[in-house]
């Protein structure tokens, strides 16, 4: 026999192998999503390979589900084609002696996690400032968000030039801290049903407490005034109007710890202030809905199911994405992205932020994704690496459970250590 027989009969062996191989992980997957824990909710899976783009598996890959924080994976997209590596902390213009500022809707200035100071320590240079906020033209709120959910830190207010990221930060240690200090005199002693009145700055904190409270403050123009002033010991004057012409931008700080904390920690404010700070690079407005509308007709332009996407974070249930749709975006970013900085966005199985007790590798880790959590749903999509060396992306979907979701997790885990050590 010529030598070429054998390589070509050696090369049928392994893809006949391998083909084989495929296709009881196939079946077994489909066992897992036909077992009980799959049986009443509604389950959504697509796995390709990263370099090849074959399909491993599809399962309900075209239809909508309501994705939770799996927005963010959108959220980051945006953020990565159109925000500069260093973002911009405020507009600013001179007039003759005066220096006009406006917000970007930046969300780290003196934020308890960046504790950025940018624009504090160039606004301190001048001795006349005056500030306008009327370039916001959106809610302080999301479309469908939670209404009762305002006094608590993960359902943070919206704004145009957020401070100490729009948290007042209550402990006690000793005595009462409070932070940012304006709101010291606004904390009543008191346990009460709620952490904030509704509708005003004024806060409960009950004197026998030693948990630390993060509750949203209401935003308006007259309180970022006093906190900007409180903050750089200026006296700023609000302007209705900002000057015509040029606007120069201050650059902030380095893009990818925002992206990453965000990400990692699932924050949603920062998600949220994102939008608005994508939006200040299209135009003058801040408004989130200009950048997700900008993405749809242009970057986004080639998904098979348009999403319905109504904000940053996915605290919303109006949000509607497709799998599919996940996928094709990851596989965007696997391709415009260098590895490392990559993965290095994402939570980490077994490592960090709402993946750090789940997705565990055996001697490295395996998984790099996003979860989405609300009641009665759970998503997970990224990025899968496999024992054999390679890569998948993958968007898995469930919504609508009546179980704890841990349950659906356990699953979950099982079936994605089944593909990382078969495919």
């Amino acid at each position: 026999m010529k030598p070429t027989y054998f390589v070509y009969l050696s090369l049928m062996l392994v893809v006949g192998c391998a083909s084989t191989k495929n296709r009881r992980l196939h079946k077994q997957i489909d066992r897992t999503l036909h077992s009980s824990t799959f049986e009443n909710q509604f389950t959504g899976l697509l796995v390709i390979n990263a370099d090849t783009k074959d399909t491993l598996y599809d399962r309900n890959s075209h239809k909508y589900f309501t994705p939770a924080s799996n927005t963010k994976i959108v959220t980051l997209y945006t953020a990565l084609k159109l925000l500069p590596n260093r973002l911009p902390a405020l507009k600013y213009r001179f007039v003759g002696d005066t220096l006009f500022i406006q917000g970007t809707g930046d969300p780290t200035l003196l934020h308890p996690y960046f504790k950025d100071s940018t624009a504090v320590h160039f606004v301190r240079d001048y001795d006349y400032i005056s500030l306008n906020l009327n370039n916001f033209n959106t809610g302080r709120f999301g479309p469908g968000w939670a209404w009762d959910d305002y006094q608590y830190g993960y359902q943070v207010e919206k704004s145009a030039f957020p401070m100490y990221g729009n948290i007042t930060r209550i402990f006690n240690k000793d005595s009462l801290q409070v932070t940012p200090d304006y709101f010291k005199d606004s904390v009543i002693e008191l346990n009460y049903q709620n952490n904030r009145m509704e509708d005003r700055n004024l806060f409960f904190y009950g004197s026998n407490r030693t948990d630390t409270l993060h509750i949203p403050f209401r935003t308006d123009t007259s309180l970022t005034r006093k906190l900007l002033e409180q903050a750089t010991g200026k006296r700023i004057q609000i302007a209705k109007t900002f000057p015509a012409g040029k606007k120069d931008t201050l650059p902030g700080m380095v893009s990818d710890s925002i992206y990453k904390h965000m990400m990692v920690e699932s924050d949603n404010f920062l998600a949220e202030q994102l939008l608005l700070l994508a939006s200040s690079i299209l135009s003058d407005t801040l408004n989130g809905a200009k950048a997700q509308q900008y993405m749809l007709k242009n970057k986004l332009s080639s998904l098979k199911q348009r999403p319905r996407w109504v904000d940053g974070s996915g605290l919303s249930r109006y949000n509607l994405f497709s799998p599919q749709s996940l996928v094709h975006i990851l596989y965007n970013m696997y391709q415009e992205q260098p590895r490392e900085r990559l993965f290095n966005l994402f939570p980490v199985g077994g490592v960090s932020g709402t993946l750090g007790d789940w997705y565990a590798g055996e001697s490295s880790p395996y998984i790099f994704a996003k979860s989405g959590s609300l009641g009665n749903n759970y998503c997970l999509s990224g990025y899968l690496r496999t024992q054999s060396g390679k890569t998948l992306i993958f968007s898995f979907m469930n919504n609508h459970f009546m179980h704890p979701s841990k349950k659906v997790k356990k699953e979950m885990e099982a079936l994605l250590k089944e593909i990382r050590d078969t495919y």
